[in-house]
């Protein structure tokens, strides 16, 4: 008797393999959990009425888990079919992404969040410049004002920050 395809939904199972990323990312937040519990404890002088150190990584941690939960349920649903090869904007991401890497870490944090959103716009087939722009500019600044304005986290140093810090 012929196995069932993979492409019918009822009759299709996931393969053991298709869990090795959902697995890869519980053991990357269960990490990212574990180290954040070793933060001390910032004395209220310095954080006021901002959060502690090892309250954020936490909170993203717990985020990352519930959306690995929703990737497992979908895949025990409807496992996904085998890809014959990754598309070219699936490497062109990895490589923006070092990118990001790069200037984030050199040049400043924002300026490369605008040019790797930016980038990645076009990338993914948006032919509206105004848009990719557009998304370019909106992300970080609210990224920015949502982390200094609201929730008083400071960003590390570089060439728009200097300018905003001072």
């Amino acid at each position: 008797m012929d196995e069932p395809s993979r492409q019918d939904g009822a009759a299709a199972r996931a393969a053991p393999l298709d869990f090795v990323i959902p697995a890869v990312i519980a053991a990357a937040c269960a990490v990212v959990a574990y180290l954040a519990t070793t933060f001390d404890k910032a004395a209220d002088i310095i954080v006021g009425h901002a959060m502690q150190p090892r309250n954020f990584p936490l909170f993203l941690a717990g985020l990352v888990m519930i959306l690995n939960a929703v990737l497992v349920w979908q895949i025990v649903r409807r496992p996904p079919r085998p890809a014959a090869r990754e598309p070219v904007q699936t490497w062109a991401t990895m490589a923006l992404l070092a990118l990001f890497f790069l200037l984030a870490g050199f040049v400043d944090m924002f300026l490369g969040l605008m040019v790797v959103a930016f980038a990645m716009c076009l990338v993914w087939g948006e032919r509206r410049w105004w848009v990719a722009g557009l998304v370019a500019l909106l992300t970080p600044g609210l990224i920015f004002i949502t982390f200094d304005a609201l929730l008083e986290v400071r960003f590390p140093r570089g060439i728009l920050t200097d300018l905003y810090y001072g």
